[in-house]
This record gives structure tokens, sequence and C-alpha cells, in this order.
């Protein structure tokens, strides 16, 4: 028998992916997918139980498939489908993750726990580092949002790993995960036909794409390399930077610089209509940016990305279509702005 590997959020595309995707290791036996609602995609031959994870129920799902393998990828920043509320969805992460994770404490045959978290964790502010180690405190804590979720996850699963030492905890912090299945404000961000910016900030943005995010949660849920370790906690981001400018520029799509207030105003009158969760907590990272370091992601965990940060900026927008402008036309425009209005410095610019 091969291990038996629970996946939750599997009603995500990207969740559907791994499952497939794990299927294909030799050392796993079952796979067993998890969502509070059916997926509208196949899973090939992973078996699929309906079940709430915010529920107690769940241990019970624990006890009776003897699961060895958890990967928790139900933490999100918007809802499956556009269904639901941003309520919901942070029960889902927060409450979910307690009561998944105190499943997996009673279930004694839980050896090895993957959690998909994000750098979003380290928050974004004026007087950032320019580069996030995983060890960096963040400058200021996230007061709300994703970003907020992900740090109360992280948390709940530092305590997990204290009262289960003999279990394998693997946390992957993600850049913004794009690809052409890409669900995440940032992805709905840059599918409007124009992008408000901060008036004055240009900042730099890391990207992973989706085809290596799968690859690096595989690592995570098996035995570890010769020569590496998949247990603790690794930023995942694709190599390079790329400024919002230059997002723009390729995607076709034109900015609009507003001052910082308006931002803020266009922001909630967008999350108000349900066009994009334009939340103050991605606002400061379209002001401040975020840049993490990736070298324990190559030298402890073994893992290199097939795609750069500016290759994965790339696929996604192939996927999205051509914006209102050709990029060549506003690439001359924005150099015209540019030279009129010059970018603010700062320490993360």
């Amino acid at each position: 028998m091969g291990k038996v590997v629970l996946v939750t959020g599997v009603a995500r595309q990207l969740g559907g992916r791994f499952v497939r995707r794990i299927q294909r290791d030799p050392d796993v036996g079952r796979v067993i997918g998890v969502d509070a609602v059916e997926p509208e995609h196949p899973l090939g031959g992973a078996d699929f139980l309906k079940a709430d994870i915010r529920h107690p129920a769940i241990a019970k799902v624990l006890a009776e498939t003897h699961v060895d393998t958890v990967v928790h990828m139900d933490i999100n920043g918007t809802p499956l489908g556009g269904r639901g509320s941003r309520a919901v969805v942070k029960e889902t992460n927060v409450i979910g993750t307690m009561q998944l994770l105190g499943a997996c404490q009673k279930a004694p045959h839980v050896k090895r726990l993957v959690v998909k978290s994000s750098a979003s964790v380290y928050g974004s502010a004026p007087r950032d580092p320019a580069v996030f180690t995983e060890t960096t405190p963040p400058k200021s804590l996230p007061s709300g949002g994703f970003a907020k979720d992900a740090v109360e996850v992280e948390g709940y699963v530092r305590g997990f790993a204290r009262r289960r030492p003999d279990v394998a905890v693997c946390v992957l912090r993600f850049a913004n995960i794009l690809g052409a299945c890409a669900d995440s404000p940032l992805a709905e961000y840059f599918s409007l036909p124009v992008l408000p910016t901060v008036l004055g900030y240009d900042p730099r943005l890391q990207f992973v794409h989706e085809d290596d995010a799968i690859e690096a949660l595989c690592l995570a849920a098996g035995k570890p390399r010769r020569g590496t370790l998949n247990s603790g906690t690794f930023n995942i981001a694709g190599d390079g930077t790329l400024l919002l400018s230059q997002c723009s520029r390729r995607l076709g799509r034109p900015t609009l610089p507003l001052f910082l207030p308006t931002v803020t105003w266009a922001g909630s009158a967008l999350r108000s209509v349900g066009i994009t969760d334009f939340s103050p907590e991605q606002i400061r990272m379209l002001t401040h940016g975020r840049v993490v370091q990736t070298t324990q992601m190559r030298e402890t965990l073994g893992f290199h990305p097939k795609y750069t940060t500016a290759e994965s900026f790339a696929e996604f927008a192939r996927s999205r279509g051509p914006g209102l402008l050709p990029p060549e036309t506003l690439a001359r425009t924005v150099d015209r702005l540019a030279a009129v209005l010059p970018a603010r410095s700062g320490p993360t610019q």
C-alpha cells in the first residue's frame, strides 16, 4: 500500500490540478479530495468526499481513511467562483484550518502536513526590507483581509507542530500565483480594463507560475530528496521581479494613477459591486511592493522553479487576451508620463 494523501480545497482549479498531478507519484496509493462543494473539473482516480473543514466531522474523515499525508490548500483570498462572501472565505481559512489541525492532532497515523500559505504574511510597509527572508519579521502585521488570515493560519500551524513533533510540517509561502487558471485578488486586478495605481509609486512584484506551485506542493508532500529537507517554512517565487508599470505594459492595459485616498475609495467601490476584492492590504502591496528571498527554496527544499517571474506573468497575460491598447503604444505613453511624473523613490522601490 502506498501513501494515503488527503487534499483540501479541490473544488478550485489549482487544487484539482494538484490532485491529478500527485496521483502520478509512485509512492502514492490513494488520494482523497475534500471540499464543501463538488468540483466541476475531473479529479482523475481520486476519491472525492463532500465535507466542510469548518465542521468537526473532518476528524471522522481522517480517522476512517487512515490518511498519513495532509495537503491543506483550502486557504484562499477570494470566494470560489464568485460564490459566497468574504466572511465565508475567512471562516474557511481560519476556522477551517483550526478544525483540520485539531483532527490531525487526534489522528496518530498522520505523519506529514503541507500548508499552502502566502508571502502576504510579510505585509507591505514603507520601511520594509528590500528582500524578505523566511525569518524576517514584518514591520507592520497585516491588519485585515487574506493577509491576516494567512498570519493566523501559520500561527495555528506552529502550535500544531509543537504539539505533534512527530509530524513533518512544511509551510510554503507562495508569491502571487499566476497562470491560465489563476484565481486570486491580484489576478482579478490585472484583468481590469484599466489598472488603478497609486500616484508616485511603482512597486516591485514577484510571481510564481501555477505549474511551479503544483510541483513545489508535490515535493513538499513526498519523501525528502537526498541532500534536501522538506520540513520547515519556505518562500516560493520565480526568479526576478517586475515593476507594476512593466506589468501594465505587457498586459496592454493602461494605468490610472490616483492619490492614495482616491485609490482606497475606488477599491471600496470595486469591492462593493463585486468586481474585484481590492482590499486595503492589496492596495498596500500595490504601493510598496514585496520581494522574497528564495535561497532556502533552492538550497534546502531543493526546488528550482521552471518559470521566472517574467515568464509566469507572460503566460498569465496570454491567457487574459489583449488589453485596450497595443503593448508598444502603451509603453511609449507610459514612458512619456514617467518623464513628467517620476516615480517616488523609497526603501522598497
